[in-house]
């Protein structure tokens, strides 16, 4: 494991301080201890005296080591050190200089310094021995190694043949003396991982490499092994150990299995002593049961150290996989042993091996955390504080099966903590990606059945069940809105009204929680009708989810809570406002609900009943935001030709109309823009009574329209606004007075002027208030036998104003109001065009004809004018409205070639205007036929069927036929889709369509004149 050389120094400084002179000589002793071992493991004569001496020395260092990781250091404990460190100072002499020169020494020699190094092992025993108890602190395991590794040391006899205090069994973990000098560097404070980046460590390194050595091949020998631990006949050490007739000791099952091959109770025999026997009867020993018992706890004890050491220095990735499955088998053969590894400290090391480069490490690390917090609570916690969650978590999604298994695996048990519980929320993305894996089933089976089991024991927190619904697993929250206690359901209520529904899940989470929520608007409590009115507020603002609520029986319980329930003084929500609101997401779903009964008495929401009560309640009182929601749900009601009727008598006979223009200039701006929109519904079945109302109501109409600059954004206010007084009856004069004397049209037109300049993307409600504003122009232009009202139009110059607006850059609109302005304003050209008026002394006048006028020059100085040849008088755009001055008959005829059939027809109804009897028709079929006029026609008639501007088309065209000679009839005859279309309408037009048809038809002399016919009668 990576770590700094320059911390280690640090914390063995920090340990001689606080063990003064007892820590110098406990690191002096280690290192020099680390030094026989090194010196051992490279002797070659009698190399198994040597390791099995070195391996004495390795087990004493773990003794010694006891005085850096405990605090309890007795008055003697120098006095012991220094006798110990003398004693090892000399075998490290003994062993080095045997390392140098074995080649050269002889059998004698090197027998000597056995047995001189058997008296330093013997007498270091005796050192150990006196070692007080409290040294040990707590770790009383401890105090008994020590005190059976001090009687071993003192019986220790050694010889060329080996050591002959003991037997060991070759078959168990062999005592590696190289690996000792490792764990004596690296074996320390729980808690601390030493670097492998000193210069010792990396020799020590390079010689397990060397010699393919595993660390926990050591931990076997830590404890003495004695003989009667073996089953005879199994040759293991005994679980339950049992005695028999013959005295001998086995393990229970073996020497039942025995027995029973016995059918003869006669030819029973031990089957060690091979002596007759009469009983079967099994005592337990249990003298040697505790003994293996004891000696197991110790053994697994110093198992442990081993292994943490063999964590701490990592050196090869077979170590580390042999350390970890050491700790596997300790922790299997007695659980109290995963409290020994909690306490050694050893979670820490685990929890980087998490993020190893070996997948392999990755995987039974985490099996071993997962053993760990096996049925433990405090194991569970102490692993879920210290390793990442988030790392484990990202393992799910490891492309290597075994490693994402055994991160499902140890999720799970740490899904049982509280704590794992709480942390869960703030990792990122880890709701998310166990969701993603419980939706994999098809391509993991295991894997989506343990992130399904996590995810129901996260349930436990309200909170992560949020988060569950945030990342699109809804079940657990609508399962505990439907089934949990009432705190549960309120609580499950107000996530579902702050969460925000995916389009996936909007219709699902609807279906299944409407029911629950509506139920608890008719029985809960206030907090819990709050939550519900939340959530349902959430639901029903999808509007395809209206079909689920109305099921559920929204409507029937939103009214009730409208018309009857009381409002409670400082009560926590208004529920009228609720219902409303409610109501009106659903109405505005498009549902066709006007004859669904909402009451017990039948009324529908067409009823007189219901929209009176509606009706009534919007006024200045009432809270905003109820009277916004109420006037949402008239807005969709006067949708039907039911609900309208009634919706209309209502407000005519309240005269709620005067409320509804009162609420225009609310504070509120949302209320404003709503009410003028159910006021611009209304105008088109009382549109006279809103505008005499209008103009009775103290400012108005002339705050509809704000001063342009005193505007910085176009609002939908504005919009709405100007739209307003574009939709109500264009011929109302009062209206029309009210805007002119108010100088309201110096606004419209300083507005509409700015805005020609600028453009109309300035802001995303700009083409709707243009558009507002030219119609409000062409609303004074059917009033203009109104002298005040003509004075207005020819001071703004009108013609010209909408001439300059027949252009592609606006909207269709804006160009069809434009033409039917121009179309209104041409009617009045005839009237308004007057010939100039002559004294009776004038001289010959002087005629030039031009193109649009004619010139006439006056003598005696006097100024020139121009004479209309189509309206036969002097004519200007500005004072007589006049097409031709103002230049749009060219614009005119591009509109004719708009793909917008409105736009075409108010073009063509423009230009006809000149074209009637009034005019000089013969000049005008001149002038418009120099512009091609008729090929524009044509065109019309051959691109839109419609029946109003086909109608409008044949009547042009009939007009060039019969005034334009022989010319028009050519360029007429020449196209060959028009005889078609005549045939069509005359067959299946309307009347006056079908009789221009025929006209048309006679002049082509496709169809034979019928006028001199005659009748024949009997």
């Amino acid at each position: 494991m990576p770590g700094s050389s320059g911390s280690d120094w640090s914390h063995h400084s920090q340990l001689r301080e606080r063990l003064g002179p007892a820590g110098s000589l406990v690191e002096s002793i280690i290192s020099a201890i680390s030094e026989i071992i090194k010196s051992a493991i490279c002797i070659q004569p009698e190399k198994d005296t040597f390791i099995e001496i070195g391996c004495y020395f390795y087990r004493a260092s773990m003794i010694i080591m006891e005085f850096r990781t405990n605090y309890n250091t007795p008055t003697n404990t120098v006095e012991i050190l220094q006798s110990l460190h003398k004693r090892v100072e000399l075998a490290k002499s003994f062993t080095t200089n045997i390392e140098k020169n074995a080649h050269t020494m002889n059998s004698s020699e090197i027998i000597t310094v056995v047995h001189q190094l058997e008296g330093l092992v013997k007498s270091i025993g005796e050192n150990l021995n006196l070692i007080p108890l409290s040294t040990y602190g707590n770790q009383e395991y401890a105090d008994k190694v020590a005190k059976s590794l001090s009687k071993e040391m003192k019986e220790a006899s050694f010889s060329a043949a080996g050591p002959t205090s003991r037997e060991i069994e070759t078959d168990l973990y062999a005592v590696d003396a190289d690996i000792s000098a490792v764990n004596i560097q690296l074996s320390d404070y729980p808690s601390q991982i030493y670097s492998t980046g000193n210069d010792n460590s990396r020799e020590i390194s390079a010689v397990l490499d060397r010699n393919n050595l595993a660390l926990p091949q050591l931990a076997r020998y830590m404890e003495p092994l004695y003989e009667t631990f073996y089953c005879p006949l199994t040759k293991t050490v005994m679980e339950d150990p049992v005695t028999i007739e013959s005295g001998v000791t086995y393990e229970r099952k073996a020497i039942s299995d025995f027995f029973d091959k016995f059918e003869d109770q006669n030819e029973l025999v031990c089957p060690k002593s091979g002596k007759s026997i009469k009983s079967r009867i099994l005592s337990t020993n249990v003298a040697l049961k505790a003994t293996i018992d004891e000696w197991k706890e110790r053994n697994e004890a110093a198992r442990i150290k081993v292994a943490r050491a063999a964590l701490s220095l990592a050196s090869s990735d077979n170590m580390i996989l042999e350390a970890i499955d050491d700790l596997q088998s300790v922790c299997r053969t007695n659980p109290y042993n995963k409290v020994q590894i909690r306490n050694i400290g050893i979670i820490p090391s685990l929890a980087k091996f998490l993020e190893y480069r070996s997948r392999s490490i990755r995987q039974v690390t985490l099996e071993l955390l997962k053993q760990l917090a096996e049925d433990d609570e405090e194991g569970k916690d102490i692993v879920a504080k210290t390793v990442d969650i988030s790392t484990v978590i990202k393992m799910l999604s490891s492309s290597h099966t075994p490693v994402r298994h055994a991160s499902a695996s140890l999720l799970v048990e740490l899904s049982k903590s509280h704590f794992f519980c709480n942390e869960i929320g703030g990792v990122a993305g880890g709701i998310l990606m166990l969701t993603t894996v419980k939706y994999r089933q098809p391509l993991d089976s295991f894997a989506s059945e343990k992130a399904d089991e996590i995810l129901k024991n996260l349930e436990k927190l309200p909170d992560n069940i949020k988060l569950m619904a945030e990342n699109g697993y809804w079940e657990p929250l609508l399962t505990h809105l439907l089934q949990g206690n009432e705190a549960m359901k309120m609580e499950m209520a107000v996530y579902l009204g702050k969460i925000i529904l995916g389009s996936e899940s909007k219709t699902y989470v609807a279906e299944r929680a409407s029911p629950a929520l509506i139920e608890m608007v008719k029985t809960g409590n206030s907090p819990s009708k709050n939550a519900a009115f939340k959530a349902l507020q959430q639901i029903s603002s999808h509007n395809p989810n209206a079909k689920a609520l109305v099921d559920a029986g929204i409507l029937q319980i939103m009214i009730k809570e409208i018309f009857t329930r009381s409002s409670v003084h400082n009560e926590q929500m208004n529920s009228r406002n609720e219902a409303a609101l409610i109501l009106a997401n659903v109405l505005e779903s498009g549902l066709d609900l006007e004859n669904f009964q909402v009451t017990t008495h039948g009324h529908t929401l067409a009823s007189d009943y219901i929209v009176y009560n509606i009706v009534s309640r919007i006024k200045n009182s009432t809270p905003d935001k109820l009277n916004i929601n109420l006037i949402r749900i008239l807005l969709c009601l006067i949708k039907s030709d039911k609900a309208s009727s009634t919706i209309v008598s209502v407000v005519k006979e309240m005269e709620a109309s005067y409320d509804l223009i009162d609420l225009i200039n609310n504070p509120n701006e949302e209320l404003g823009i709503k009410s003028i929109k159910l006021l611009i519904t209304l105008s088109g079945f009382m549109g006279h009574t809103l505008s005499d109302r209008l103009c009775k109501t103290q400012g108005q109409p002339q705050s509809l329209i704000a001063n342009p600059n005193e505007i910085t954004t176009i609002t939908e206010k504005h919009a709405v606004s100007a739209n307003f007084l574009a939709k109500l009856p264009h011929q109302n004069l009062t209206l029309n007075l009210a805007l002119v004397n108010s100088k309201t049209i110096q606004a419209v037109t300083t507005s509409i002027a700015q805005i020609n300049k600028t453009g109309t993307r300035s802001s995303r409600h700009m083409s709707s208030y243009f558009e507002g504003l030219v119609g409000i122009l062409v609303r004074l232009t059917t009033t203009l036998y109104d002298h005040q009202i003509l004075l207005t139009a020819k001071t703004h110059n009108f013609a010209s104003v909408l001439t300059e607006l027949l252009t592609r850059s606006f909207t269709d609109e804006v160009q069809k109001l434009s033409a039917i302005g121009l179309e209104n304003l041409s009617r009045q050209s005839a009237a308004l065009s007057r010939p100039p008026r002559r004294k009776k002394n004038n001289k010959i006048l002087k005629l030039s004809f031009f193109r649009k006028c004619i010139s006439i020059n006056l003598s005696k100085g006097e100024s020139t004018f121009s004479l209309c040849p189509i309206h036969r008088g002097v004519c200007s755009s500005q004072e007589t409205f006049c097409l031709i001055e103002a230049e749009a008959v060219e614009r005119l005829l591009s509109c004719l070639d708009h793909e917008n059939v409105e736009v075409v027809e108010a073009a063509l109804s423009a230009l006809s205007t000149l074209l009637e009897d009034k005019v000089d028709v013969d000049k005008s079929v001149g002038f418009l036929s120099e512009r091609n006029a008729i090929r524009h026609v044509l065109n019309v008639v051959k691109e839109h069927k419609e029946e109003g501007v086909t109608k409008k088309a044949f009547w042009v065209i009939e007009r060039f036929l019969m005034k334009g000679g022989d010319d028009s009839i050519s360029d007429i005859s020449r196209d060959r889709l028009l005889p078609a279309t005549l045939v069509s309408a005359f067959h299946h037009g309307e009347g006056s369509t079908r009789e221009m048809a025929g006209k048309i038809l006679r002049h082509l002399n496709k169809m034979p004149d019928l006028s001199n016919t005659f009748t024949f009668t009997k």
